[in-house]
């Protein structure tokens, strides 16, 4: 039974990592911030703690003593719209510069072997079709440059003796998400709401996945590893494998104009990223349980349904 402290527990990866590691026997301590969170941890068998992230102390107290330390903690904008403001992603930025700040220097502090950070794959530059690993350029946008003090923190963590891991996650699907929904909405009604070419590649991965290589990372040698499907597709086969499982037309491109006016946040949603994960599968006995998101909308539309 390992010690582990959870925060960002109750987000849309955390509340499938939480009941997880509970369930694989670990001693899990979560963090939320608000009594409410607190209380949906308690329910999953946690200790639960409501804390202040930006308040270096009170995450020391909150934290303790660990083995590991895992931060899903992020503050993404509420809807697809202020997603594309970049503004939208200030406390965001808060929470990746000086949450995670906080977050590994306690967990230094109370003796963690291994501090875990999520990330961002989209970060990486277009690099066509050509396959990405982890060495590859990095060129983040205005609106995101706080995720490279995200994975600093869990670098500093590992050049002080420790396990520092950072998990870049591809574009994140699930029944469970507004953006998922919309961009249903979006094909049903004859679009494809991803910008960029046609032939451009876009590399995603499902919250249950997600959740999985979270807990399979609690093994992994120190190091950043890509999270995404095993099979990145286009645009086209995007939108078109989404209609197919719609039972309506293929959805015509995104705009190209709309796209011109989404400054540098569109850009960066328009690159081509044809990333992949051989790294985690190297590493772990992490599988996905779709091997591209065109297998998993069957399933992902059912569970919509209920």
């Amino acid at each position: 039974m390992l010690r582990m402290f959870v925060a960002g527990g109750t987000g849309v990866i955390g509340r499938r990592v939480v009941p997880a590691l509970v369930g694989a026997g670990h001693r899990v301590v979560a963090a939320a911030r608000s009594e409410e969170g607190r209380a949906k941890l308690a329910a999953q068998g946690t200790t639960a703690v409501v804390v202040d992230l930006f308040d270096a102390d009170a995450v020391r107290k909150a934290m303790g003593e660990q083995d590991i330390v895992i931060n899903l903690s992020t503050h993404i904008p509420s809807s697809t719209k202020k997603m594309l403001l970049a503004w939208s992603w200030r406390e965001n930025d808060r929470v990746r510069r000086l949450g995670s700040a906080n977050l590994a220097a306690a967990a230094q502090a109370g003796g963690a072997d291994c501090f875990i950070q999520e990330s961002f794959a989209g970060i990486y530059q277009d690099a066509g079709d050509r396959w990405i690993d982890e060495k590859f350029r990095v060129m983040p946008a205005k609106y995101n440059q706080s995720v490279l003090d995200a994975e600093a923190s869990a670098k500093k963590f590992n050049k002080a003796g420790g396990r520092g891991i950072v998990l870049r996650f591809g574009a994140f699907y699930g029944p469970d998400s507004f953006a998922t929904r919309d961009m249903i909405q979006m094909v049903r009604k004859g679009t494809n709401p991803l910008p960029g070419s046609p032939d451009a590649y876009v590399s995603s991965i499902s919250h249950d996945d997600a959740a999985a290589a979270v807990v399979s990372a609690v093994h992994l040698p120190s190091g950043t590893y890509n999270v995404v499907d095993d099979e990145p597709v286009t645009r086209r086969a995007w939108g078109e494998s989404l209609a197919a499982a719609l039972g309506v037309k293929p959805p015509a491109p995104f705009p190209r104009l709309i796209a011109k006016l989404g400054g540098s946040t569109v850009e960066l949603l328009s690159r081509s990223q044809r990333i992949s994960n051989h790294k985690l599968h190297e590493f772990s006995d992490w599988e996905p349980k779709a091997r591209s998101i065109g297998d998993a909308w069957p399933a992902l539309l059912a569970a919509l349904v209920k």
